[in-house]
C-alpha cells in the first residue's frame, strides 16, 4: 500500500486547513477555534458521532464501517495545541497572534487526522469503529490525561489507540518506531534556598544562599553521574537561577532554582526525586540555611506496545518501504496517558530538513501529509479489514 492517491487528491485542501491553523495558533486548553473548526469538518465529513468538551476543549469524531463483524474499535489521536513562541519564520501564513506559534507540527498533525476523516467517511472500507481523537493542551497541560480522565476510553470502547509526530532531520515521509520506552517521563523542580542576607564586604555575617545554590547546581549531576546506572537513561537540568536581591553588593536572603528531570524508567524516576531532595537538604544544612524542595511529577514514560509497534511498522513500511527503529526520546510525550489506558503506538513521519521543533523558524512541511494520511488510513484499513 503506497501513498493513497486519494491523499495526493485532497493535498492541496488538507494544506489550506493546516495552513489556516497556522495561522490561527492556540495554546493549552485554549483551543476554542481550532476545536471548533475541528468538529465543523468532521460534520462536513459525515461523522456518525461528534462530540466536544473532552478533556475541556477536545473533540471526538466517530466513524463506524460498512460493517462491524468484530466489535472492534480503534483511535487515532492528533494534538491541537501551539506554543508560547513569537513566530520568525516571515511566511505568507505566519502566526497573526503575537507569543504564539505553531512550533511543533500540531497544526499538521490535526489536519493530517482530518484529511484521513475525510477519506475514512468517503469509504468506510473497514470492519469496526474508527475514533478520531483531538487533543488540546500537549505542551505541558496534560490534556491526554484530561481527555482519559473524562472516561474518553470506556464511553467509546476504545481498544487500541495509535499516534503520530512529524520529525525534522528525518526525510519527508519517511517513518521510524521503537517498542517499550521511547519519550521520557517529564519532572519538575522548584527549590528555594532560605539563609541570612547581609552585606557582600561581611560574609561571615550571613548564611550565604548563592554558595548554597552554585553547590547544589554542581551537586545535583551526581545524580546522573553517581547515583543512578550508567546505563540508564537520565537527564537533570537547573534552567532557572534567581535570587532574591539584584545588588552587586547584597549577599541575598533567598534563591530559587528550577528546573527539569528526564528519565526513562520509574525506578530512576523515584532516584531522581529522592536525591534531589537528600542533596539540597544536606547541602542547606551544611551552610547553616534551610531548602524548600518542591517536585512536580509530569508526563509518564511514553511506552509503545510490542504488538501494536510491529504493526504499525508494517503500515508505515507498505508506504515507504522501510520504518527505521527511532532513537530514545528525552523530550516527554502525554499519549504516554492514553498508552497507559490501552495498548497502542507511536510513529515519527518525516519532516525533512527544517528547523527543529519548538523554534521560532520552524514550520510544518506540507510534502509529508500524503505520507502521514495514508498511515492513518492503513492503521484502520489494514487492523480492522473489511468483511
Amino acid at each position: 500500500m503506497p501513498v493513497k492517491n486519494r491523499f495526493a487528491e485532497l493535498q492541496n485542501e488538507i494544506t489550506e486547513w493546516r495552513r489556516d491553523l497556522h495561522e490561527n495558533p492556540e495554546i493549552l486548553f485554549e483551543t476554542h477555534r481550532t476545536s471548533a473548526l475541528v468538529a465543523d469538518k468532521l460534520k462536513e465529513f459525515g461523522c456518525d458521532e461528534i462530540v466536544t468538551g473532552i478533556g475541556r476543549t477536545g473533540v471526538v469524531g466517530v466513524i463506524k464501517g460498512k460493517t462491524d463483524t468484530a466489535g472492534k474499535v480503534i483511535g487515532l489521536r492528533a494534538d491541537m495545541d501551539a506554543l508560547p513562541i513569537h513566530e520568525a519564520t516571515g511566511l505568507d501564513y505566519a502566526s497573526k497572534t503575537p507569543n504564539a506559534m505553531h512550533a511543533c507540527g500540531h497544526d499538521g498533525h490535526t489536519a493530517m487526522l482530518l484529511g484521513a476523516a475525510k477519506y475514512l467517511s468517503e469509504t468506510r472500507n473497514f470492519d469496526g469503529t474508527v475514533v478520531l481523537i483531538f487533543q488540546p493542551a500537549e505542551e505541558g497541560g496534560g490534556g491526554g490525561r484530561e481527555m482519559c480522565e473524562d472516561g474518553m476510553m470506556e464511553r467509546w470502547g476504545i481498544q487500541e489507540v495509535y499516534g503520530m509526530h512529524n520529525w525534522p532531520g528525518k526525510p519527508i515521509g519517511s517513518f521510524s518506531i521503537r517498542s517499550g520506552a521511547f519519550f521520557a517521563a517529564t519532572d519538575q523542580f522548584a527549590i528555594t534556598f532560605e539563609g541570612r542576607g547581609g552585606h557582600a564586604a561581611k560574609p561571615q555575617e550571613t548564611i550565604d544562599t548563592t554558595v548554597m545554590s552554585a553547590q547544589a547546581v554542581l551537586a545535583l549531576q551526581t545524580i546522573a553521574s553517581r547515583n543512578s546506572d550508567p546505563v540508564e537513561q537520565i537527564v537533570v537540568s537547573v534552567t532557572s537561577f534567581e535570587t532574591s536581591s539584584k545588588a552587586f553588593n547584597v549577599i541575598p536572603q533567598r534563591v530559587e532554582i528550577k528546573g527539569t528531570v528526564r528519565t526513562m524508567a520509574n525506578e530512576t524516576r523515584d532516584l531522581a526525586e529522592k536525591r534531589i531532595k537528600e542533596i539540597c537538604a544536606g547541602i542547606a544544612a551544611t551552610f547553616g540555611g534551610t531548602a524548600d524542595v518542591n517536585y512536580y511529577r509530569g508526563y509518564p514514560v511514553m511506552a509503545n506496545h510490542d504488538e501494536q509497534t510491529e504493526f504499525a511498522a508494517k503500515v508505515a513500511t507498505d508506504i515507504s518501504g522501510a520504518c527505521e527503529e527511532a532513537p530514545l526520546v528525552m523530550g516527554g510525550e502525554d499519549f504516554a496517558f492514553m498508552l497507559e489506558e490501552r495498548p497502542g503506538a507511536y510513529i515519527l513521519v518525516g519532516n525533512g530538513d527544517s528547523a527543529s521543533v519548538h523554534h521560532p523558524e520552524y514550520n510544518f512541511n506540507d510534502e509529508a501529509i500524503p505520507a502521514g494520511c495514508s498511515w492513518w488510513a492503513g492503521i484502520v484499513e489494514q487492523r480492522m479489514p473489511a468483511a
